[in-house]
């Protein structure tokens, strides 16, 4: 008789991938168990994630993460705006809460396997007896989240599985439909905290709701010449145009801030190159498969979505907690707070933090 596959947990959403991620493991023969993440106050989410588990005759466990979801998640959003940051906390979210926390919660349970319906794939290989844990882009390109998942070490990455990684969404959407497999239709959003009342809101209007905001000038990069007035510097990210409301000639565009002085520096379309650079610094480091050799030729997506381009990576002499980054074309808005991460072709190396 075939050997009974151990139990395994899976993060619940009541959407088509965890709810997909569930059921492949169940064919597979895993006895899942179905947690949910309390994160927000999203009622609709977790009734939709309990419907599934029910359907699917499995275990489902509500964990109320609220309190830490805002110390570690919320806080470090508004934290990193209030110093002139563009952050993304979803990576981090899944670093610190969704893995760490569903991790030790497996752990708890006895439980050696988490599952998650993330657009990933894993793969081990092995050097000098040792198993090393690699992580690469998704068979569905258009749905790939390796740029979210480059902070997860070898420990937690032993201990997890991606069953979406081989498929393209669009195929477990008929599989789902097949055999009658209920989920919550609407998408998520990537910042899931940017909503009130059931509706999605400008993470604008969450900063203005939670930070003092102080207005201040806006002067053209390179002069001293006032052309306007800003409604607080939180509200601006590198490389933006919609939202900065000066009179005249125009567009202009965000290209330098002031938080000492509380300034904005903007730059006319005349000016773009100001936006472009080669080069850039990045901190809070971390390897997937180990510590690399420098000079380092491969790839770098400086934030979601956004084409890979060729770079160098060395280390910086003056400090060896950082590397620095040399593109071979420059790249516009390279933004400090967005995570860069490292590609070789379709696997991910490692990545940080742009500084």
């Amino acid at each position: 008789m075939p050997q009974k596959k151990p139990k395994i947990i899976v993060a619940v959403s009541g959407g088509l991938d965890s709810s997909m991620a569930a059921w492949l493991l169940q064919k597979k023969g895993y006895e899942v168990l179905g947690i949910f993440l309390r994160l927000t106050s999203d009622d609709v989410q977790e009734e939709a994630a309990r419907k599934v588990c029910h359907y699917l005759n499995i275990k489902f466990y509500p964990i109320n993460l609220k309190s830490r979801f805002k110390q570690k998640i919320i806080n470090y959003f508004l934290g990193a705006y209030a110093c002139g940051l563009t952050p993304n906390p979803c990576i981090k979210c899944n670093y610190e809460i969704k893995f760490g926390e569903l991790l030790r919660i497996a752990k708890e349970l006895n439980i050696n396997f988490l599952a998650t319906g993330h657009y990933v794939r894993k793969k081990t290989t092995k050097i000098k007896n040792k198993i090393i844990y690699r992580l690469f882009r998704a068979k569905d390109k258009s749905k790939d989240q390796s740029y979210f998942l480059y902070r997860l070490n070898q420990k937690q990455l032993a201990h997890t599985i991606f069953p979406l990684g081989n498929y393209l969404k669009n195929d477990l959407k008929k599989i789902a439909q097949k055999n009658n497999i209920p989920y919550f239709q609407k998408e998520s959003q990537d910042i899931c905290f940017l909503q009130e009342n059931g509706r999605i809101i400008d993470h604008k209007i969450f900063l203005q709701k939670h930070l003092k905001l102080k207005p201040g000038s806006i002067k053209l990069l390179g002069s001293n010449k006032v052309i306007g007035e800003h409604n607080g510097l939180p509200l601006y990210t590198l490389g933006q145009r919609k939202g900065v409301e000066i009179g005249g000639t125009g567009p202009f565009y965000v290209a330098g801030f002031d938080y000492k002085k509380n300034i904005l520096y903007v730059v006319s379309k005349d000016n773009l190159k100001a936006l472009w650079k080669k080069e850039f610094r990045v901190s809070e480091l971390n390897w997937i498969s180990g510590l690399p050799k420098f000079p380092l030729i491969c790839q770098v997506v400086i934030r979601y979505r956004h084409q890979a381009t060729e770079c160098i990576i060395d280390t910086n002499k003056k400090n060896k907690n950082q590397c620095i980054v040399k593109l071979k074309k420059p790249e516009r808005a390279i933004t400090p707070g967005q995570s860069a991460v490292f590609y070789n072709k379709d696997e991910v190396l490692g990545g940080g933090i742009i500084i």
